[in-house]
């Protein structure tokens, strides 16, 4: 498996980087400064580069500067020596502009599963100490690169459930048409809950393998993937013609994929109610790494990791760990910290920037 690398950077009026042109280093890249200068935003603009979205905003218009009509991010890329180029422009209306080497992708997904990334940040930990969607979110994530239909089946059970749901809220349980839609709930669901079943296989897998590394020693994980409605599509179906009067008073679906869960334990306890901060700290750490290692088998590539403000998120021992399992890994890595006294001076190929009001210096 050979490393993804990113040769050169340029971001222009992203958040508070007006401008900022790089060449980064293979291996890691440690970007320091003080709260608010930028590290996250640069992080963020490597994120929105090679996914086209940010992981902290929904609306592009946050993340374009202020007094600013667009924003762009572009990339070069070098995947086993054939070098690429990759492109998002921002509108501050909302508007987003995709280029790998000057052409535009047919999809989204297509620009997304190109340059895969892994990010972990303080608001990562929602991952385990949050709500299931962010569990269900990297499923769909990991599903994307073994199997990139998988998106689409998404959207469309997506739909297939909202119109359901008019359906039933506008002309009643016993509407025409709400068998034609439970059929395409049913037929994109199963496929969905497919999909996470096989993503969760290989997730949990290799998180055990990562937490076993990073985390304290004799402490079990165990994981299980846990679907809201029935994987048998006769059964589903049924499930749903019976909620139907539940769902109109709920005013959604009570069953179904956008309910499931990746159960976390450790253990044998719930992790999201018995953890430590700490112990959330490396289960989240080791989710991550092993996001980084399901998608790089299955996309043939080392994906590029992001690690923003990691050294306010472990203590010293974890830290340590941390650094230890990554430079036995192969990968270009950015991380940023307010303290880069804690990060080994030793790392392969170590490259230092600071970084003030938002412009980067080496």
């Amino acid at each position: 498996m050979h490393p993804l690398c990113i040769t050169r950077l340029a971001v222009r009026d992203v958040r508070n980087l007006e401008s900022v042109d790089v060449e980064p280093a293979a291996r890691f890249n440690v970007v320091h400064g003080d709260n608010g200068q930028g590290k996250t935003n640069l992080i963020e603009a490597l994120y929105v580069a090679c996914t086209s979205k940010s992981f902290r905003a929904n609306k592009t218009i946050e993340v374009v500067r202020r007094g600013s009509e667009n924003a762009s991010v572009r990339l070069v890329i070098d995947e086993d020596g054939a070098k690429r180029e990759q492109s998002v422009g921002l509108e501050a209306r909302g508007h987003r502009h995709l280029r790998i080497d000057g052409a535009r992708p047919k999809t989204s997904a297509i620009y997304a599963s190109k340059t895969p990334v892994v990010v972990f940040s303080p608001a990562s930990l929602t991952l385990t100490m949050g709500s299931s969607k962010e569990r269900r979110t990297l499923l769909d994530r990991v599903a994307l690169y073994v199997d990139p239909a998988s998106l689409v089946e998404v959207a469309s059970y997506q739909r297939a459930v909202r119109e359901r749901q008019r359906a039933l809220e506008e002309r009643g349980v016993h509407a025409r048409d709400l068998e034609d839609w439970e059929e395409l709930v049913v037929r994109h669901g199963v496929s969905v809950m497919n999909a996470r079943e096989a993503a969760s296989v290989s997730v949990l897998e290799a998180t055990r393998e990562a937490f076993h590394e990073i985390a304290a020693e004799g402490l079990a994980f165990a994981g299980s993937y846990a679907p809201s409605a029935p994987r048998e599509a006769d059964a589903y179906r049924a499930a749903l013609a019976a909620s139907r009067p539940r769902d109109v008073r709920r005013g959604s679906a009570s069953i179904g994929p956008h309910r499931d869960d990746l159960v976390l334990e450790l253990a044998t306890m719930p992790a999201r109610l018995t953890a430590s901060q700490g112990q959330h700290r490396a289960l989240v750490l080791s989710l991550k790494a092993a996001e980084l290692a399901v998608i790089g088998r299955a996309r043939g590539v080392r994906p590029i990791l992001l690690l923003d403000d990691v050294s306010s998120e472990l203590d010293a021992d974890r830290t340590r760990a941390l650094f230890s399992f990554l430079a036995s890994q192969r990968g270009q890595v950015f991380l940023t910290t307010t303290r880069p006294e804690l990060i080994p001076f030793e790392l392969e190929g170590r490259l230092d920037f600071r970084i003030v009001a938002g412009r980067l210096t080496r």
